[in-house]
């Protein structure tokens, strides 16, 4: 039994969603037992849900009840291509696009958008695509329920960026997708989506619908969990930076969550944890070339590996130093520093320190003016934005360490911020500016991959 994930551009619209009908009925043929199917947003349409909430916080009311009703219609002409006559969807996606304009009447006269309405807001998107593909599913003789996410994913209330509380959330998975399946029948989720313990609707954040996958993956004990996207499966580089990245057939769960980590668009980071722990496979696929063989990722990394695995690039980081002298033969420094960004729930990617200094990059800058005014007790402190990384992930960089010297020597004429490799030696990571990013990467793949 498999779990088959479609993200944003495999639902993109009606003929998207025949694709994954397509798909989704021909892995049921060869097992009646599934395959279980979570489904993120139409492509662009969370973008367009954070943005209409923004306009009604601005008391740009109309703008954002348009944007609404454009949502509406979107919907509405895809159900009426998957589902034709199906006059209860139809309703259903009424309902819900007039609670969303219900509360973005609400948020005109607060004119404020809490955490807690942004994820009532956001997860509109996901609520609507599962309900138009479980109804297509069954419109082509496929036997599908609509499992409400919110109430098979149980989180902790950190809204906008919640945390699934696994047992909970297992339990749950069992009792909604897994009893359709016990049912014989195909259960339609969607992704990105949960909900508190007393029913509050929560988001695990950007990339989340990956997770749900494998939440779902992990509930009903599959035997693998698909990702199905727009792109042939992981490649050596991203495609948008480097021309003619190659396709990774095979590689390990450590290398997927290194790349994942440090910007491979792929994969959402918290996709691999419930699949690592419970040893279950992970094939990336193109919803467009299904026959492809994709890439496998398991728990053991492959015995024809090349030295670096693939390249992982990533921009909008910021870089933060921390100078002081009494960090010279002073024991409790770096914890003040590291308790600073734990007390800002701020994560940091990348760390190097010397004698009197530390430099850390972050990604998310939202707390970054009281991260600084809290580093200012400790020392002197310097912000540098516009900067990015480049990382070379492999599992025999720690056999080979001669790569890493390599990756540095081949990057000499670009002006290097910071060298980082991980306590694993399984990946070398720079830190440059972010202009430097495409010719770096352009630079590293021709001689590593070439």
């Amino acid at each position: 039994m498999v779990v088959q994930k479609f993200g944003g551009t495999s639902v993109a619209d009606a003929d998207a969603i025949l694709r994954l009908v397509d798909i989704v009925g021909r892995t049921h043929a060869r097992d009646r037992r599934g395959p279980a199917v979570v489904v993120s947003a139409m492509s662009g349409a969370t973008d367009m849900l954070l943005g209409l909430a923004e306009k009604a916080a601005a008391g740009q009311t109309s703008e954002a009840l348009a944007a609404v009703a454009q949502l509406r219609a979107r919907h509405d002409d895809a159900a009426r291509v998957l589902a034709p006559n199906d006059d209860a969807l139809r309703a259903i996606l009424g309902e819900e696009c007039a609670r969303l304009a219900a509360v973005v009447q609400a948020l005109s006269v607060i004119r404020d958008v809490s955490p807690r309405t942004l994820d009532v807001v956001a997860a509109i998107g996901e609520l609507l695509s599962s309900r138009i593909v479980a109804a297509a599913l069954n419109h082509a003789g496929v036997a599908a329920d609509w499992v409400d996410a919110r109430l098979a994913v149980v989180t902790n209330d950190e809204h906008t960026r919640a945390v699934p509380r696994m047992p909970e959330t297992m339990s749950a998975m069992r009792a909604t997708a897994g009893a359709s399946l016990e049912r014989g029948r195909i259960p339609v989720v969607g992704g990105f989506v949960g909900a508190t313990l007393d029913g509050h609707t929560t988001t695990l954040g950007r990339g989340g619908s990956d997770y749900s996958g494998a939440l779902v993956g992990a509930g009903i004990e599959a035997s693998e969990i698909q990702i199905w996207t727009d792109v042939d499966g992981m490649l050596t580089a991203d495609p948008r930076i480097v021309e003619n990245p190659l396709l990774v057939p095979r590689l390990s769960f450590a290398e997927a969550a290194e790349l994942a980590y440090f910007g491979a668009k792929v994969l959402h980071p918290s996709t691999i944890l419930p699949a690592v722990e419970r040893d279950i496979p992970v094939r990336i696929l193109n919803s467009r070339r299904p026959d492809g063989p994709g890439t496998s990722i398991t728990a053991h990394e492959a015995a024809d590996a090349r030295p670096v695995t693939a390249l992982a690039g990533k921009k909008g980081l910021t870089v933060i130093d921390v100078t002081s002298s009494r960090m010279l033969m002073a024991y409790g420094f770096l914890r003040q520093v590291f308790e600073v960004f734990e007390r800002f729930r701020t994560a940091v990617d990348v760390v190097t320190t010397s004698e009197v200094s530390v430099s850390v990059t972050v990604d998310d800058t939202r707390q970054l003016e009281g991260i600084r005014e809290a580093l200012s007790a400790l020392g002197d402190v310097r912000v540098e934005p516009g900067m990015a990384l480049v990382c070379a992930v492999g599992d025999r960089l720690r056999e080979e360490p001669e790569i890493g010297a390599r990756v540095v020597t081949l990057l000499e004429e670009v002006p290097l911020r910071m060298i980082s490799q991980a306590a694993s030696r399984r990946n070398i990571t720079v830190i440059l500016r972010q202009d430097d990013l495409s010719r770096a990467m352009q630079r590293l793949h021709e001689e590593l991959f070439g």
